[in-house]
């Protein structure tokens, strides 16, 4: 049976290390699925350092997809152990600077991506952003996305198995 591990937090909270060494954990063929594009410089060096601190011993497989993350997540059964992705937010991002204002897209993807995680045959662990804590934003887009960032997390932590919500370095599971 596949497990389903969600992992929440906010900016430099330790979620992706601490998703990383929880898939390094796993026995069996490792994927890594990064989400982000190279955009800018602050982006290049972010992705550059999350690429160092993977041991590409460990990783037989990683695969840069930003926006057909619910696809590349089906094509993966019966090719994997295990599957990290970091992270859904990025995902979520560019999903939304990809279809603008087609908010029923967006949706539509959101509902795609929990589908195909119901359907695994492997163990997953997916890393997110926690943006609803803080203020609202000041702007219409922002908050347009902060709210369907909210939807997609709390669809992903109801079908997980287990849920981690990461501060300053810390984690308390949730489920």
């Amino acid at each position: 049976m596949s497990r389903k591990i969600f992992v929440l937090g906010g900016a430099k909270s330790g979620k992706s290390r601490f998703a990383q060494n929880l898939a390094e954990s796993f026995q069996g063929k490792r994927t890594y699925i990064a989400t982000a594009l190279p955009i800018d410089d602050e982006m290049k060096d972010k992705i550059e350092k999350h690429k160092n601190n993977r041991n590409p011993e460990l990783w037989h497989n990683l695969i840069e997809e930003p926006y057909e993350l619910p696809e590349i997540l089906m094509k993966l059964n019966n090719n994997t152990d295990v599957v990290l992705v970091d992270c859904l937010t990025v995902w979520l991002s560019n999903i939304f600077m990809k279809f603008e204002d087609d908010y029923d897209k967006i949706l539509e993807k959101i509902n795609l991506l929990e589908n195909a995680i119901m359907n695994l045959k492997y163990n997953i662990v997916l890393v997110s952003n926690e943006v609803g804590m803080g203020i609202v934003p000041a702007n219409k887009l922002a908050r347009i996305f902060r709210e369907f960032s909210g939807i997609m997390n709390q669809k992903i932590a109801s079908i997980s198995d287990e849920f981690y919500l990461f501060f300053c370095g810390y984690s308390i599971r949730l489920k």
